[in-house]
């Protein structure tokens, strides 16, 4: 095999060493990715791809050392499914993976283990890719590989859920009747379309919102469901409180509601868990 260039300047006078494989395999235990975990690995990397690991091989750790408990391999593996990139990835590829050992020191044989890998190409060597994070090789399962598909399904369409800059103007308008009112926030997007958040109360009934991508503003319309791009993109970046700039045009009494309808939507919204510390 050709030496990787890409990697040279890393890998200088490196030794690299076979994986041992004396030991009983240890079973790899299914990906911990949450939603928001998996968005956010899918919107950040440029290739997206379903792998077969063929070989591993350690790197000297003197020369490219790894955090405690880790250790890195250069893994060469088989394209099974190019989920997102450009064509002309090579059928077989090569890259560096930090793996983490159990509890008792041992390293997993992941060889003939299934992967999805989150990627960034390499100029000028379709069969080198370099993982945009240390933990953007994860294990392979049906559901994993559903969920990945969605979210890049939705990210990749022609009107995709747009990335939230900030929170801009809020307004609150009091109903006829006593105990109804309307609030509106508008929310800055990174394509430009037209984004607000509408709150409307009514006597004898619970409150209800919805969020809106464009000009109209339809009362009629659901809030986004869990596990979307659309939630994500609302649950996981509006800040927690209603920022106070947002009220500077209303009064003390309507800044006040707007910001508990505010709060509304982001109880309704709910979490955003994430299982990976970087």
């Amino acid at each position: 095999m050709r030496s990787l260039k890409s990697l040279a300047a890393a890998l200088l006078f490196t030794c690299f060493t076979p994986l041992v494989h004396g030991k009983p395999p240890i079973i790899v235990p299914e990906s911990p990715l949450t939603y928001a975990d998996t968005a956010d690995l899918s919107l950040g990397a440029e290739i997206v791809a379903e792998v077969q690991i063929l070989k591993l091989t350690r790197v000297d750790s003197k020369k490219l050392p790894a955090p405690t408990g880790s250790r890195r391999f250069l893994v060469n593996a088989k394209v099974i499914a190019l989920i997102r990139g450009k064509q002309g990835l090579a059928p077989s590829i090569s890259y560096v993976v930090e793996i983490k050992s159990d509890s008792l020191g041992r390293f997993p044989n992941l060889k003939k283990a299934r992967m999805i890998v989150f990627a960034v190409p390499v100029a000028s060597h379709s069969d080198e890719i370099q993982l945009i994070a240390p933990d953007a090789q994860q294990p392979l399962s049906p559901a994993l590989g559903t969920r990945v598909r969605a979210i890049l399904a939705e990210f990749l369409g022609p009107e995709p859920a747009p990335r939230i800059l900030r929170v801009g103007d809020a307004f609150h308008v009091p109903g006829v009747i006593p105990g109804e009112s309307e609030t509106q926030i508008f929310l800055a997007a990174d394509d430009g379309r037209p984004l607000s958040l509408s709150i409307w109360r009514e006597q004898n009934s619970a409150p209800h919102w919805s969020v809106s991508v464009g000009e109209i503003v339809d009362e009629s319309a659901s809030p986004p469901k869990p596990d979307t791009l659309l939630w994500y993109r609302l649950a996981c970046f509006l800040p927690p409180a209603l920022p106070s700039a947002s009220t500077d045009s209303l009064d003390s009494d309507a800044a006040k509601l707007a910001a508990e309808d505010y709060a509304l939507v982001i109880g309704k919204l709910g979490a955003c868990p994430r299982t990976r510390s970087l």
